[in-house]
């Protein structure tokens, strides 16, 4: 009788534990709902999308040398040492891409820097065969547009296993875990004047890369105890981090433009409606 209540004592620990575990791990699922479907053909911050556009554009360019991985971070990994990088070389594309699409495209005018050795070449064959042309006047080719800014700046962190934890329970043979981990990346944005080199505006952006895996396992001896035999399964899920880092580049987009908006470097598009005034002017992504 008292085994039977130890089991029963223990059954229900290990009842109780499971539940726990399966609690821990709808509790970290759910943080995946969000980027089960991610289009990457369109930008990951609708209020950025949504953000109301200024009354000018105003022309803005990015150079891949300015906006760069400055963390030096190479992927983690407990077994052997990689030599890829955690982070994207490219990430100016990205800042590229955020400008291009606020507000559907209608926020910022960005002009090409990336391949200007290129766009020059081909504006040169195009003045040297207009030249050349037998009949009518050489036709000149329309001079290229300048930057009134430039936005410069670096994904300047990511630390790993900025937080990390789990939960498991085991009986009998019979267990059963969960782990998580979150990463951090943090990108730095500055708007920089031509006309004088000021730094008009400097922001910073963190995300969060959440991280999650479960197992289960089972294990019996045969053979009066000489013969073990084991069976175990499991899955992991892991944040993108192209994907995260393209949220904190449009986060920190969106708060320049709303500094902007504030210090009056640009102002706001009026609406449609002739009885509007002032007031039904609204901030960005509110």
């Amino acid at each position: 009788m008292e085994m039977l209540r130890k089991l029963l004592f223990l059954l229900a620990i290990f009842t109780s534990s499971c539940s726990i575990v399966d609690q821990f791990e709808d509790t970290n699922v759910k943080r995946f709902s969000a980027n089960d479907v991610v289009n990457i053909n369109q930008l990951q911050s609708k209020a950025l999308i949504n953000a109301i556009p200024p009354s000018v554009q105003p022309i803005v360019a990015v150079y891949p040398s300015s906006f760069t991985d400055q963390t030096g971070q190479r992927k983690s990994n407990s077994q052997f040492a990689l030599f890829s990088t955690a982070v994207t070389q490219q990430p100016s594309a990205l800042l590229i891409r955020a400008l291009k699409h606020a507000s559907n495209g209608r926020f910022f005018r960005v002009v090409e820097r990336v391949g200007l050795d290129n766009l020059t070449k081909e504006r040169q064959l195009i003045r040297s065969a207009r030249e050349q042309m037998p009949d009518g006047k050489p036709n000149g080719v329309p001079p290229l547009l300048f930057a009134g800014v430039l936005l410069e700046g670096a994904v300047i962190s990511y630390e790993s296993n900025a937080a990390t934890g789990g939960v498991g329970a085991r009986y009998l043979g019979i267990g059963k875990s969960a782990q998580y981990r979150e990463d951090n990346i943090t990108v730095s944005l500055r708007m920089v004047s031509v006309a004088s080199g000021e730094i008009l505006v400097e922001v910073m952006s963190q995300k969060t890369i959440f991280s999650y895996g479960q197992s289960e396992d089972v294990f019996r001896f045969i053979e009066m105890g000489t013969e073990l035999v084991e069976i175990e399964a499991g899955n992991s899920r892991n944040e993108s981090t192209t994907i995260a880092l393209m949220k904190s580049i449009e986060g920190a987009v969106l708060e320049l433009i709303n500094i902007g908006y504030d210090r009056g470097f640009w102002t706001y598009e009026k609406t449609n409606n002739t009885d509007c005034n002032d007031d039904c002017v609204t901030p960005v992504g509110g």
